[in-house]
């Protein structure tokens, strides 16, 4: 360690905005108060601080706090001698949870960091472009002169010594320090942790059939990954076993997982229609033995099950999702059996999460509408009648809004830090994931410390897709404030018992930032045509049952909250579905033709229909119209048509013909249940010959008489 020429904490002046320790007065390129100007905070140091270590996490009753990190040297020359020294913020625990965003946003070393702790430096060489090393401080806690529980500034420096003994800083960084002495008495806030474990819909509409099963086709391979061993979902599964929190299921991950085990298909590119051209999947055992890992992990514990895919509430509120509401309502109901028989558990259904937490009047209709009862909400945007904080941002808990929802609350700025956080795995992450833990322990510390003896909630949600370096400095936080004694696990039945009355604030809660991540108005219009095509294909299937479950359950996967981070898969996912209606309702068609020729009176035309189905076609019949029946008609009326998968059947319609010449026909095929058109009608000549000459005057003498009656009637109409 080397040694500082400064005696105790008040020995060494603060830094003012150019880097330099102040000799008194207000530092330069500051204003009163403390507020940096444009100039301070652009300020760049030539010397990067980065923190790999800080042990322990909470300061407790004395000891050593123990820090390690690197220095790089990032400016266009050398570096000479300088020492590492540590300060804490001047105003000693920080009292209020904006507070600690202050000390994250502040840039320049200022008065408010505090002077450094006297004799506790380290000693580094000089340092050339381009370098960096690796250093160690280790500081007896009774020097940091902590007053107490509560969460500190923390800055360690870099500092250049010069000739007249004031020091330049050339780099710094910043944390916050929590400590609870063990003879703290704080009332803990009964903390509530979600769990979620989501992917991105991986599988289409598009089945292969074969003689013994259908298998599903999925757009790409990258479940196999995640599910196996050192895979993102295994391994949340893996960490979140015995740990006390709240599982976030979504259903049509599971179906996925069982339907890899069954036996699956890869498309050759995302939105192929060509069952034929799709590989075979290689995930069965990975998906197998991640399904085992999450059967174990939930075993007693609470779970909840999304509405199926986790459709985006806000997109469909705003966009004109009404028609779909149905759809998902039904899919919602079969999502929760999904998840129970797979996993034996007894999940709660009827929770609802909106992107980002945010909620407003008609987001709230549309889940209520599904059957979502309670709504995850961000405590920014409701507001209880009894909230015991201004804005409700640590007092969560359930609060009950017009209209029978239930919004839960959860805390707006711990979910701000871990939707933002982005560490890296390895060593590489380490100073994201220390900076990430210590300020969510400042943040529930704080919180705890608002109303210290009153009994509180604590609502944590972490982003969707959790990176699994967020998932384990989250596991850290809550273990560490529960050890402490700061944080008391709860579960999500206790956080919704007792809501108090309460309302949305008075204001748009869906901030204008996130609207350019929603889905289209447009593409949820296509999702609906696309609903109504999937009914109309239904009607000609002899196994309908199965592929309107399967399409049924592509759209709504068309609509999931997950296409949020990836809106080009967005669209090529709902383009692939509506390919494979277009596809599938093309592929029964009437075989062109030009010409049939009629000899006779009485003759049977041959008219093809195709089927590329993969299963039986049942459901249509063909009718075929004569453009001059007193020539030429059809003696039937409507033929029932059924084809087996992928083949062709000829339907022979029997005509009658009365005169030689061409005449025009339409074949067109009309679903049975309802008599509609399907597909395009098809346009032929019948040329009719050799029709025998007592039918042609059969038929003048026909036409003679019906010119008789006409001129009868005419003449009888002009004598009235």
């Amino acid at each position: 360690m080397g040694v500082t020429t400064a005696q105790g904490r008040g020995a060494h002046r603060p830094a003012s905005a150019d880097g330099r320790e102040a000799r008194g007065g207000t530092p330069q390129g500051r204003g009163p108060g403390g507020d940096r100007t444009d100039h301070a905070r652009s300020r760049r140091y030539p010397v990067s601080v980065e923190l790999a270590s800080l042990t322990p996490a909470v300061i407790r009753q004395g000891g050593e706090l123990r820090i390690s990190g690197r220095v790089t040297n990032t400016s266009g020359r050398r570096v000479g001698v300088a020492r590492i020294g540590v300060r804490i913020g001047a105003s000693g625990a920080i009292d209020t949870r904006g507070g600690l965003a202050t000390v994250a946003r502040r840039t320049p070393l200022t008065r408010a960091d505090g002077p450094e702790v006297a004799d506790r430096t380290a000693r580094l060489a000089p340092l050339p472009t381009g370098a960096e090393r690796g250093f160690r401080l280790t500081v007896p806690v009774p020097d940091l002169e902590l007053e107490g529980a509560g969460a500190y500034a923390l800055t360690v420096h870099v500092v250049r010594a010069d000739g007249a003994g004031a020091g330049t800083v050339l780099g710094l960084t910043r944390t916050h320090l929590s400590a609870y002495p063990d003879a703290t008495r704080l009332v803990p806030l009964r903390t509530t942790v979600l769990w979620p474990v989501l992917d991105t819909p991986r599988m289409e509409a598009l089945s292969l059939r074969t003689q013994d099963s259908v298998l599903p086709v999925f757009r790409d391979d990258q479940l196999t990954a995640a599910f196996g061993p050192g895979g993102r979902l295994r391994r949340l599964v893996e960490m979140g076993r015995g740990q006390p929190v709240t599982w976030v299921l979504d259903p049509d991950l599971i179906v996925q997982a069982r339907a890899m085990v069954a036996g699956y298909r890869v498309a050759r590119t995302p939105g192929d229609t060509d069952p034929q051209q799709a590989t075979e999947g290689k995930g069965g055992e990975a998906a197998a033995g991640w399904l085992a890992a999450l059967r174990a992990a939930v075993r007693g514990r609470e779970v909840i099950a999304l509405p199926y895919a986790d459709p985006d509430l806000a997109s469909l509120a705003r966009g004109g999702g009404a028609p779909l509401a149905g759809l998902l309502r039904r899919a919602s109901r079969t999502g929760r059996s999904v998840v129970d028989r797979a996993l034996g558990v007894h999940a709660r259904a009827g929770v609802g999460w909106p992107a980002g937490g945010e909620l407003d009047d008609g987001i709230a209709r549309y889940a209520k509408g599904l059957g979502l009862d309670t709504v995850l909400a961000s405590g920014a945007g409701v507001a209880s009648a009894g909230e015991l904080v201004s804005e409700g941002a640590t007092d969560d808990g359930a609060v009950s809004l017009e209209g029978g929802t239930t919004a839960l609350r959860y805390d707006a700025a711990i979910a701000s830090q871990l939707f933002s956080s982005h560490p890296a795995a390895g060593a590489s992450g380490a100073p994201a994931r220390l900076l990430l833990r210590q300020r969510l322990l400042a943040e529930t510390l704080t919180a705890a410390r608002e109303l210290p003896y009153a009994r509180r909630e604590l609502v944590m949600v972490p982003p969707r897709r959790m990176p699994l370096a967020v998932a384990r400095v989250l596991l850290t936080v809550v273990a560490e404030g529960r050890k402490a004694g700061w944080l008391e696990p709860a579960g999500f039945a206790a956080a919704l018992r007792k809501p108090t009355a309460g309302r949305l604030r008075g204001f748009d809660g869906y901030p204008l930032a996130r609207h350019a991540a929603e889905l289209p108005p447009a593409r949820l219009a296509a999702v609906v045509r696309d609903r109504l095509r999937m009914r109309a294909l239904a009607k000609v299937l002899s196994d309908a049952r199965a592929t309107a479950a399967s399409v049924r359950a592509a759209l709504a996967r068309s609509v999931a909250t997950a296409w949020r981070a990836d809106p080009a898969g967005a669209a090529s996912y709902q383009r692939g579905v509506s390919r494979y209606l277009t596809a599938s309702i093309a592929s029964v068609r009437l075989v062109p033709k030009s010409t049939v020729v009629v000899t006779g009176g009485s003759a049977t035309i041959p008219v093809t229909v195709d089927n590329g189905l993969q299963q039986d076609l049942t459901g249509v019949e063909l009718r075929v119209l004569s453009s001059r029946p007193e020539r030429l008609t059809a003696r039937d009326r409507a033929m029932p048509v059924q084809a087996s998968r992928a083949v062709s059947r000829t339907v022979r319609i029997r005509v009658e013909a009365y005169a030689n010449g061409p005449v025009r026909l339409t074949a067109q095929l009309y679903t049975t249940t309802d008599g509609r058109p399907w597909g395009a009608p098809m346009m032929f000549t019948a040329d009719v010959r050799s029709v025998p000459s007592g039918a042609v005057i059969f038929v003048l003498g026909g036409t003679a008489l019906i010119v008789l009656a006409v001129a009868f009637r005419l003449r009888r109409t002009r004598s009235q």
